[in-house]
């Protein structure tokens, strides 16, 4: 008799540096949630690119790279980055490379106070602090547009252009608009700096209204980038869905994972909505070759990332246990890292949610 348990081809990239050793772990915990649920089976195929492979090839990925991807039904990324390779190498050669090229223009990255975890902000706990960054992902500042001439001279020039267009502004606030309005507050605060920024800014804000009108029961309203960071610190329970472009979200978020207590929590999710391609999930912590093998890296941001892979594969039961996995095993101080405070080992944390996986029984 033929199963008709689904099956999910996902793509491993582990990296450089601690990504490595977190997708190895968050491989672990997917295939013994798999195992849990029964119900569906995930087939991982791990391609060895980063910077190891720049260094013996000049490229960061082979030139097929990306017709190699394109069958998946996910990726898996872990970080890219190296002490010794310039960054818009490592980037531009490998995670932008298959986000442009994939089209992943919806950004989604959650941001909440997990149980055991303390916010640097006094007296911020979970209720206060609930928040999905929505960035837009394709094009704003990060469109690779600009460049350099008379290199070397006293009067060299460097331009690096903003691209925004009324296709791409437009599905990523009707994007944003429809998660704030799916989320229990249907609250959506759009990121901009038009007082400033009297183009790009300016048709930003221009279609983020027209879109809000398709939207009547979505309560939103528009913040400046500089306001919204003193937002964030001081009025954190005044936000929920928060949409924003390309640059400004890269750094919000950045700020709301350590307003939430760690970067080493942080996941994401780069979406092909239309599913035309496949998505790409990461942890957003980056390499940290400083803390490259030495089996400390906090694995939560990526299992909570597989998380957001499965819900998008289309089992959300299995990642409804994850997470309630991943809660649990927060929940014990003696399991938190050292970027928590604790003194916990990756391998420590991994077993845990194993061990969380495997009693799970609601």
């Amino acid at each position: 008799m033929a199963s008709d348990r689904a099956s999910y081809r996902i793509a491993a990239i582990p990296g450089d540096g601690i990504g490595v050793e977190v997708i190895g772990a968050g491989i672990e915990v997917l295939e013994a949630l798999a195992r849990r649920d029964g119900g569906f089976a995930l087939d991982f195929e791990h391609f060895d690119w980063g910077s190891a492979l720049y260094r013996r090839t000049g490229r960061m990925m082979p030139e097929d790279g990306l017709a190699r991807l394109a069958g998946f039904d996910a990726l898996y990324f872990g970080a890219v980055g190296a002490p010794d390779v310039p960054d818009h190498v490592t980037l531009w050669g490998l995670r932008l490379a298959i986000c442009q090229s994939f089209d992943q223009y919806a950004n989604v990255r959650p941001t909440r106070i997990l149980p055991g975890i303390e916010s640097p902000l006094r007296g911020v706990g979970p209720d206060r602090l609930d928040w999905v960054i929505v960035r837009e992902n394709s094009e704003g500042e990060y469109a690779g547009q600009g460049g350099r001439s008379h290199r070397g001279l006293p009067g060299e020039v460097a331009t690096e252009v903003a691209i925004f267009t009324r296709a791409g502004v437009e599905r990523i606030m009707r994007y944003a608009f429809a998660l704030a309005k799916a989320r229990p507050r249907r609250k959506l605060t759009v990121v901009t700096k038009s007082n400033a920024q009297r183009h790009g800014m300016v048709m930003w804000d221009e279609i983020a209204a027209e879109v809000a009108a398709d939207y009547p029961d979505v309560d939103w309203d528009k913040e400046l980038v500089d306001a919204m960071t003193m937002r964030m610190t001081l009025k954190p329970e005044t936000l929920d869905t928060i949409v924003a472009t390309n640059l400004h979200a890269d750094i919000l978020s950045d700020l709301a994972a350590a307003l939430a207590g760690s970067l080493g929590i942080a996941p994401t999710a780069n979406l092909n909505p239309e599913r035309r391609f496949p998505s790409m999930f990461e942890p957003i912590h980056g390499s940290a070759f400083d803390i490259t093998g030495k089996g400390i890296a906090n694995p939560v941001g990526t299992f909570w990332t597989a998380c957001l892979m499965l819900d998008h594969l289309g089992e959300p039961a299995a990642a409804s246990r994850l997470m309630r996995a991943i809660e649990r095993v927060t929940a014990d101080r003696t399991c938190h890292t050292p970027d928590l405070g604790g003194k916990a080992t990756t391998r420590m944390v991994t077993d845990a949610v194993l061990a969380a996986i495997e009693g799970d029984n609601e």
